[in-house]
């Protein structure tokens, strides 16, 4: 089993990644041969919060020539992870009928991600 932090490698900090995470997009680059349900885990695992939604793309690495030789930069995965704002909190029916409100109290936001929040 991979552990969390071999699934997310770096978080995309670009201007473009960094005007979405007001409505809970938040775009990292990922592991190759990483999944969706591997990175929602590892998300979920390293910030605390609940993943509603994983976008992947994958790039292929761009040709790039040095004199005479030619050569490839490294291909990539990058993951859209969409996060639930609303944080409302988890309810569900016991045995006998009764309301149990789990104590577990998740992130809205994560604010280890870049700059600017």
């Amino acid at each position: 089993m991979k552990s969390a932090y071999d699934v997310i490698l770096t978080p995309v900090i670009t201007e473009k990644s960094m005007d979405v995470t007001e409505s809970g997009k938040y775009t990292f680059k990922v592991a190759t041969d990483a999944n969706k349900i591997e990175i929602k885990d590892a998300v979920e695992e390293i910030f605390g919060v609940k993943v509603k939604a994983v976008n992947i793309a994958n790039y292929d690495g761009k040709q790039k020539r040095q004199r005479y030789t030619t050569g490839r930069t490294p291909a990539f995965k990058k993951a859209v992870v969409t996060i639930d704002t609303e944080g409302k909190e988890v309810s569900y029916l016991e045995k006998g009928g009764k309301v149990v409100k789990s104590k577990k109290k998740l992130k809205t936001s994560i604010e280890e991600f870049g700059f600017g929040q």
